[in-house]
């Protein structure tokens, strides 16, 4: 599962053996052992030409026996709509499972150039963009610090260090927000909030992408007054009840 979860992360593009003898800290002959069984039962494919790995069809068509898996989406989805119109920028849900942050969910806006930095089913280590920053500042500094030390070596691998990390997440807890102005794309700036539930507990993050021009500091703070309404309705709305939104 660990591997398949570190394929995962590749998505469309793939993840190379090395990365993934990295990321694990399996050895090579394990990895490759692995990756093989997978392959052989239609888990992962590997592209002949860059040799890369991805997650197979197996896996796609196991994930439909469970598509109700997700209550929050069918809370979420008008939300998420309804912010993306009011913005008028790509709005992003994206959930915590594990030590990963996960979109589950993206809606563009009105406004002509939409930034759409990542897909759904994205998956990467909390705190490696603004949804896992603000999903992290919910959670007590001593569970941030114990996700942050196991997520270390994937940490290194997007060029992220601990203690600024850290540092961005204290930022976000003060705030109520997570902000960047320096999005996935070039030009581009991001800001996140957490969407808790009734009781406090953290069950998402909300995201909105946008050209840099469009989250000046002037607009930033209506922009957020906007976000955390919505995340406050979805928070509402949401019955606590198990899922992968629920957090590990």
């Amino acid at each position: 599962m660990q591997v398949l979860r570190l394929v995962a992360c590749g998505q469309e593009l793939g993840v190379r053996l090395t990365d993934i003898v990295q990321m694990s800290g399996l050895n090579r002959p394990t990895v490759h052992r692995i990756l093989k069984t997978l392959q052989a039962e239609g888990a992962v494919e590997q592209d002949p030409l860059s040799l890369k790995y991805r997650i197979g069809p197996e896996m796609v068509l196991l994930g439909i026996a469970r598509t109700r898996r997700f209550p929050l989406l069918s809370v979420a989805g008008t939300g998420l709509a309804q912010l993306a119109q009011r913005v008028g920028d790509t709005a992003f849900i994206s959930i915590r499972h594990g030590l990963d942050s996960i979109c589950i969910g993206r809606h563009t806006g009105h406004y002509p150039i939409q930034v759409l930095s990542i897909d759904v089913g994205a998956r990467r280590p909390l705190g490696v963009g603004v949804s896992g920053v603000a999903l992290l500042s919910c959670s007590p500094p001593e569970e941030v610090q114990a996700i942050v030390d196991a997520n270390e070596v994937r940490l290194a691998f997007h060029g992220l260090a601990p203690e600024s990390l850290l540092q961005r997440v204290n930022e976000a807890r003060a705030t109520g927000y997570a902000y960047t102005a320096a999005g996935v794309m070039p030009h581009t700036r991001a800001v996140a909030v957490p969407v808790l539930t009734k009781s406090g507990a953290p069950l998402a993050a909300l995201t909105i992408t946008a050209m840099a021009d469009r989250l000046t500091a002037d607009r930033l703070a209506s922009v957020v007054e906007v976000m955390q309404a919505q995340a406050h309705s979805i928070g509402q709305q949401y019955s606590e009840q198990p899922d992968m939104g629920s957090g590990s």
